[in-house]
């Protein structure tokens, strides 16, 4: 019975691009037509639970029948497969999934629900689940010269991903309308790429703020390779226990930290935020987002990935914003930025597959990179983008136009710095 209702289900989900399935019985079934802009993919299925696991929940049963070697592919990639299912179903061209089971939409609300609450010691294990892996895999997979994991900006397509994470960092500190000396608070501020950024390119005095000890540690060595040690300062904090020390910020960023928030912790965020924060203050939001409405975090991200994380619409996060009277003073929507960013990192763990897999095991690897590809379809294909929104506490705090942010970041782009790290060190 699963494995007609599984060949019911590709049936309907693939019609653009191939896909031939051979089953564990060897029987084989193919689907959809040849099209040269859809991945031709084969796969096959090692025993007969798997077609069941995948009906009842298709993205987590695939992950885990990937991970464990009960689902393996022939003909392509994982990458493919992934982009095949969803570019059949495209977000923005009214593609639309079958509604999941009303047990498996429970269950993943209920689950999300109990986990997505992310107190601060919940937080702290969260972080730790996903960022003390290790530094050596990230080392691997990420930019040389910032280590940067979030996605990068790519104003030309012939770009290297060192190029674009370097770009990305001019975008975002040309939105902080820095002058010399000012106080930046970064929130989430992973290997201190930003950070020794803003000091090495605008002279101000960084505090950054992380819940791993891995980054931590390699953060602080990063800094005084850079010789920005006189400038920079990291430690091991939550935000929300900054406000109570009664300091004050001219600056605050944030790049890809607010989606292990949680939702129910935004409001929490954007308060203490506004606090850090002083009268002529701006802040910077760099995150992913949803370009529908609110949403849950699906199995298969809550369990390996991200445990307590959330990807926000931009409805609710302004909507937890406004509340503390934070001016959304620019929005900008980096539709395909992170597709072509997660594609890198991709390329970068096959290139290094081998050396993964002796630093973890091969169910480790397999688990990444279905991560990855999942990701990368979410962006090309699915409902994800990511969002740059600058708050400002008044109103007379930035210049009238935008202009200053062009001619800032082409400044940065061209002025030398400080010396900067290698991420081999």
């Amino acid at each position: 019975m699963s494995k007609k209702l599984m060949t019911a289900f590709l049936n309907k989900s693939v019609t653009m691009g191939r896909l031939d399935v051979t089953f564990a019985d060897q029987d084989t079934a193919s689907f959809g037509q040849l099209n040269p802009d859809y991945p031709d993919i084969a796969i096959h299925l090692t025993d007969h639970k798997v077609p069941r696991d995948i009906i009842v929940d298709p993205r987590l049963g695939a992950a885990e029948a990937f991970m464990a070697g009960r689902m393996n592919v022939d003909r392509g990639d994982i990458m493919g497969l992934v982009q095949l299912l969803r570019a059949n179903a495209p977000w923005d061209r009214g593609g639309a999934l079958g509604k999941p089971s009303t047990l498996r939409r429970l269950r993943n609300r209920l689950g999300f629900a109990m986990e997505s609450l992310n107190g601060s010691g919940a937080a702290k294990r969260n972080a730790a689940h996903h960022y003390d892996i290790g530094n050596d895999l990230y080392r691997l997979m990420l930019d040389r010269q910032h280590m940067q994991y979030s996605c990068a900006y790519w104003p030309s397509d012939d770009m290297t991903l060192d190029e674009a994470q370097t770009a990305k960092l001019a975008h975002i500190a040309s939105k902080l309308a820095l002058s010399p000396g000012q106080e930046v608070l970064d929130i989430g501020c992973g290997w201190g790429g930003m950070a020794i950024y803003l000091a090495s390119h605008a002279n101000v005095y960084v505090r950054g703020i992380t819940l791993s000890e891995e980054q931590l540690e390699l953060a602080k060595l990063r800094a005084a390779q850079a010789g920005v040690k006189d400038l920079v300062t990291f430690e091991l904090a939550d935000y929300r226990t900054l406000p109570k020390r009664g300091k004050k910020y001219d600056r605050i960023v944030s790049v890809g930290m607010f989606e292990h928030v949680g939702r129910p912790q935004f409001d929490t965020f954007f308060r203490c935020c506004a606090n850090l924060l002083k009268a002529d203050g701006v802040m910077l939001l760099h995150t992913i987002g949803r370009m529908g409405g609110p949403g849950v975090t699906d199995a298969f991200t809550r369990k390996y990935i991200f445990p307590g994380g959330y990807i926000p619409a931009l409805s609710e996060t302004l909507a937890a914003s406004e509340k503390y009277r934070l001016i959304a003073s620019d929005i900008e929507t980096l539709r395909l930025h992170y597709a072509k960013t997660l594609r890198e990192w991709y390329a970068r763990c096959l290139q290094n597959r081998d050396r993964i897999t002796q630093m973890y095991d091969e169910r480790f690897l397999r688990m990444w990179l279905f991560y990855l590809s999942g990701a990368t379809a979410a962006f090309e294909g699915g409902g994800m983008c990511n969002y740059q929104i600058q708050f400002c506490r008044s109103r007379h705090a930035l210049p009238l136009t935008r202009d200053y942010m062009a001619q800032a970041e082409s400044a940065l782009l061209t002025q030398p710095a400080r010396a900067l790290p290698n991420a081999e060190n």
